[in-house]
């Protein structure tokens, strides 16, 4: 099995987190890995609707990213991306304040096509939604922003 650079990790992981989407949501990616993640959302007056609970588009939001980046790593070719092709979630509890913690992980990946689920819960673990992405793999669309070259995203 082949293992994952760390410098790779820390370096994208650092641009994901300082992106305008994921500033405008306050996420974060906590932890990933070959099959697996953790991201996070500490919750304020901005992600609530008009009746004070935490706004659907929030939890589909970290559902699909805790998706992505669970089978990101997992791609062999460096240069690929995804991108999701449907997202299904279920609300199965609301939420007012606190932190949202997102893990995904991976269920199947293959050549063309990926396939992760999601569980959300608050801090003290209450599961609060669940989701299922399909993802299709796009080779040659890695394009972070960065200036200058990224590292081998697997060691030799």
């Amino acid at each position: 099995m082949k293992k994952l650079n760390d410098e790779y990790i820390q370096l994208v992981n650092q641009l994901v987190n300082r992106s305008p989407y994921f500033e405008l949501l306050s996420m974060t990616i906590s932890e990933v890995g070959l099959g697996f993640s953790q991201l996070e959302i500490r919750l304020a007056p901005k992600h609530l609707q008009p009746f004070g609970f935490v706004h659907g588009g929030v939890f589909a939001s970290i559902i699909d990213a805790a998706t992505f980046w669970a089978i990101f790593y997992e791609i062999e070719d460096q240069n690929a991306g995804a991108t999701s092709v449907d997202l299904k979630l279920n609300y199965l509890a609301p939420a007012v304040s606190g932190k949202l913690i997102a893990k995904g992980s991976r269920i199947k990946l293959g050549k063309t096509l990926g396939y992760a689920e999601a569980t959300v819960t608050d801090e003290k673990g209450k599961l609060l939604a669940h989701g299922t992405s399909t993802l299709m793999i796009l080779p040659g669309s890695n394009r972070l922003a960065i200036d200058r070259p990224l590292p081998p995203k697997f060691k030799i």
